[in-house]
């Protein structure tokens, strides 16, 4: 077992307060197995006349050989008929004893719309408590951050109410919204520039816009820039590049834009509006360059790191986040979900590569799935292992059982155990389970891609022509990113082939069958581009499949892969592409609202 201790060479923690914390890092680490023997005991206890308890006669036992003798390991599609009984008004105890509060959105789908998480109230504070430790983690490591502020552009999303009366969000628009962040305590290592007002505008232009403008008034003060995910933050720097004419002549006139019309952000920019015309001129001189290298520390130049996950589908964000910051820490801090938070990165400053997040045994009971890559479907037969019994080097995947009554969970998420901090190991996150495409919170898996290509390849019969192959990819060499579908055509009469209008509805058809997340992105967020297709030379998936046997592949077992992402493959497909089609139209998205 690797075992380290929470320290850094730079000392002692930064305050009282800050000590605490980490002493309380210590004994939960120390004691994780006590903890999560407490854990289990305490959700048995309060949940044991639930109606999804009593099912599987636990008796009221509260101990892990009755509770994992008698309880059966789950999916979200096994539980979607409780829950939906849930959403529609049954107030009974099913899952929980205590009542269910709201639904918590996943950016996970079933049959195309996203999961539905209950969670209860009290979940808010231990989402807080966890949130309060990442600081006093970070202020090991990088000192000084009490004389500065954040530039963190953050963001509620659209929210709906079930059919019985319980809202339905994303985990971050409900803590946005709830006390335990609009009247948080002032923390000095822990001020936004960004006004609560901008931050719960719905609008993401107007929020946006005013974030941006509080950031550029205070760009000496940032000495951290961050979003939730990477796509975020280049998200932003995107909207500078479109939008700095008009931000830099707010700031030289200090007026706001008559684009932004929310009452509640006018009236608190009306306090922090001032005629600055020298740093109208800094930033006009700066943004008009074509050079936009290292442009977050030309424009924030005491910028000391970036806060935002870069794990999981978002690396691939990483080299232009190097571009636009020049090489800038990257932080991610800790690993949460919509079914529950997880852990924290201890060492904070390390590579993205490198990241690891400690679980916090305190936040649920968590099992792990032993995972066998080498299998088709990750599949194993071993039994669920305890948190403090898994083996540095092995994956597995998350399973947990929270207050709220999620009962041996299968979350989906792989992941690799790195170490151990004390008794608590650390995890590196691979993969989601089954997810192909990914660009901002979505997540598209082979089933929905092929589901997809189908329906869209509906509008090729009227010319007699059909879909041989296709594969795809995660563009994101564009802000925002986007798909690109590869198709391999088979035109049979070549005097009636597709017309490019007809590939550009092709483009549209698929977007209109891709799940609610991805259509989202795409119409309310703005953090996903028109899907491309890109019609290939016929004969292209051939030469694909001969590249794969070259290198070793079994002619017998070759499959055609549905994403690719090896360069020596994408540099392959894109010398063979004939013409490039991209959806001209929004695919249709509206709140969902829940039957």
């Amino acid at each position: 077992m690797a075992v380290d201790t929470l320290c850094s060479p730079l000392g002692p923690p930064a305050c009282e307060k800050d000590a605490k914390a980490l002493q309380f890092i210590e004994e939960m680490t120390r004691n994780a197995d006590a903890v999560q023997e407490s854990v289990l005991s305490e959700i048995l206890t309060r949940n044991a006349q639930t109606e999804y308890l009593r099912l599987y006669n636990l008796g009221g036992a509260t101990d892990r050989e009755s509770f994992k003798s008698k309880i059966p390991m789950v999916t979200y599609e096994d539980l979607q008929p409780i829950i939906q009984r849930i959403a529609n008004g049954d107030r009974s105890p099913i899952l929980s004893a205590h009542p269910i509060s709201e639904f918590l959105t996943s950016s996970g789908t079933s049959a195309g719309e996203r999961k539905l998480m209950p969670t209860i109230r009290e979940e808010l504070d231990r989402r807080q408590l966890l949130y309060s430790l990442l600081m006093p983690v970070m202020n090991l490591y990088m000192p000084g951050l009490d004389k500065g502020k954040g530039l963190y552009f953050l963001f509620v999303k659209s929210e709906t109410k079930t059919p019985g009366g319980l809202m339905a969000r994303p985990v971050l628009t409900s803590y946005y919204k709830s006390d335990h962040f609009k009247t948080r305590a002032f923390d000095p290592y822990n001020v936004y520039t960004s006004p609560n007002e901008a931050i719960l505008c719905p609008d993401s232009f107007q929020s946006m816009y005013t974030q941006m403008l509080c950031g550029l008034y205070e760009r000496e003060q940032v000495l951290r820039l961050g979003a939730i995910f990477a796509s975020g933050l280049l998200r932003a720097i995107r909207f500078l590049q479109l939008n700095w004419r008009e931000l830099a002549q707010d700031i030289r006139t200090g007026t706001l834009n008559p684009k932004i019309s929310d009452p509640d952000i006018r009236g608190c920019m009306a306090r922090v509006l001032r005629p600055n015309p020298k740093l109208s001129d800094f930033i006009e001189s700066e943004c008009v360059k074509d050079n936009w290298e290292r442009i977050i520390t030309r424009i924030w130049p005491n910028t000391k790191y970036l806060e935002v996950i870069v794990t999981g589908a978002m690396a691939q964000y990483i080299p232009t986040l190097d571009y636009y910051s020049g090489g800038l820490p990257k932080v991610c801090t800790m690993y949460a979900s919509s079914e529950c938070y997880f852990g924290l990165n201890l060492n904070p400053m390390c590579k993205p590569s490198e990241v690891s997040y400690t679980i916090m045994p305190n936040m649920a009971y968590f099992e792990f799935l032993p995972h066998d890559p080498k299998s088709p479907n990750g599949a194993s037969k071993d039994k669920l292992v305890d948190l403090v019994n898994v083996e540095v080097g092995k994956e597995y995947e998350l399973v947990i059982t929270t207050y709220a009554g999620l009962c041996r969970y299968r979350v989906g998420d792989i992941l690799q155990v790195t170490g151990f901090h004390n008794s608590a190991p650390h995890f590196r996150f691979v993969r989601r389970q089954n997810v192909l495409l990914s660009i901002d919170s979505d997540k598209t898996d082979e089933a929905e891609l092929q589901s997809a290509v189908e329906n869209a390849s509906k509008l090729l019969k009227d010319f007699n022509t059909t879909v041989v192959e296709y594969t795809s990819y995660a563009d994101t060499n564009t802000i925002p990113g986007h798909y690109v579908i590869y198709w391999e055509l088979l035109v049979k009469d070549s005097g009636n082939s597709p017309t490019n209008d007809v590939l550009e509805q092709c483009c549209l058809a698929m977007e209109n069958t891709l799940n609610s997340v991805y259509r989202q992105g795409r119409v309310e967020c703005n953090s996903i581009g028109p899907l491309e297709i890109r019609v290939v030379k016929n004969g292209t998936f051939e030469e694909l499949m001969d590249y794969a046997i070259s290198r070793g592949a079994s002619i017998n077992q070759y499959k055609v892969p549905r994403c690719v992402s090896f360069t020596p493959i994408m540099e392959l497909l894109d010398s063979r592409v004939l013409s490039t089609h991209f959806s001209q139209s929004l695919p249709h998205w509206t709140p969902e609202r829940r039957r």
